[in-house]
């Protein structure tokens, strides 16, 4: 007999379970107070984290800000116009964006965990953890994230490698594509068709953390949520529940940025007046409003969207 996905289990109150959305509200509501306190803490200790590891990734990359200054220097004596070059730049983000990440994937997995901590106890399913258990399934979920992120951004990223090497303008290509060619047009738009891929990939996988807060391992929770967001109806509440989420997201970070964006000028002055060197300045500004508006975008979103993510796999789940 096959496993039915929506189920029936009894709560706290000895009623009937109700909806993933109407769960979660229940969650936000009866526990804001220690969701509340966990976002504060989380996202604090992010944005502490965050300005260290700047301020040592800045303090590595201070050679290429010096010798932007020196060309700038010596292009101004000779009264030509400089446009520094930002490929030295590009390749230490490229370099440390992996921290970053790292640092949000640990932030959201610690948020995702007590959310679903949460979920369980207004399910009554929650039962007394230590924290050797609260830790392992932190660095499960932590290890989903990764996972995820590999899997959902590995064919996009080789596309884009591929196409540009095969259709791009640099002139060093040993055999480009003839322009017009069917195999070119293929070529060149396929970026597009792995960008669509992979993003039905990872709304495939939008459970999978938790999944893992609920005790699965890595593996075993990306596998659950693909079952999950392709069972019955499964697809229809996964976009549902993603899409507010998605578009709250984009929307709190454009709009705190535009908000933010006097920090751009204080900051560029403070570090141009403390360290001489204003092409180092002049990224901390463009960098300082976006961060904020990365922080307080995840501090709206991210508890909302975890307890609701939570919420819709209890709800999903098999049975047992």
């Amino acid at each position: 007999m096959p496993t039915r996905h929506d189920r029936t289990v009894p709560l706290t109150d000895g009623g009937r379970e109700r909806g993933g959305a109407a769960t979660a509200f229940a969650v936000l509501r009866g526990h804001r107070g220690a969701l509340a306190g966990a976002t504060a803490r989380v996202v604090g200790l992010s944005g502490l984290a965050w300005l260290l590891l700047t301020a040592a990734i800045f303090a590595l990359a201070w050679p290429v800000f010096t010798q932007m200054r020196n060309q700038r220097l010596s292009y101004h004596y000779l009264e030509d116009p400089y446009l520094h070059d930002r490929s030295d730049l590009a390749l230490v983000t490229l370099w440390t964006l992996p921290l970053f990440l790292l640092l949000l994937g640990i932030g959201s997995a610690a948020l995702q965990t007590v959310c679903s901590r949460a979920v369980a106890a207004e399910t009554g399913e929650a039962a007394p953890e230590d924290r050797a258990v609260v830790r392992s399934r932190l660095r499960t979920v932590l290890s989903v994230y990764a996972l995820r992120g590999l899997s959902v951004w590995f064919l996009p990223l080789i596309a884009m490698i591929v196409a540009h090497r095969l259709t791009g303008d640099q002139l060093d290509t040993p055999l480009p594509l003839e322009r017009g060619t069917l195999t070119y047009e293929l070529v060149d738009s396929s970026p597009v068709a792995a960008l669509f891929v992979a993003a039905l990939l990872r709304l495939s996988l939008t459970l999978a953390p938790a999944a893992a807060a609920d005790g699965l391992g890595p593996l075993a929770a990306l596998r659950r949520s693909w079952s999950l967001t392709w069972s019955r109806a499964g697809l229809v509440r996964v976009l549902a529940f993603a899409l507010p989420p998605a578009v709250l997201t984009a929307g709190l970070i454009r709009l705190v940025t535009q908000l933010a964006l006097p920090l751009r000028p204080a900051v560029r002055t403070l570090l141009d007046d403390a360290t001489g060197n204003f092409f180092a300045a002049y990224y901390a500004g463009i960098l300082a409003p976006v961060v904020v508006g990365i922080l307080v975008a995840a501090a709206v979103v991210l508890p909302f969207a975890h307890t609701a993510f939570a919420a819709l796999h209890a709800r999903l789940r098999p049975q047992g």
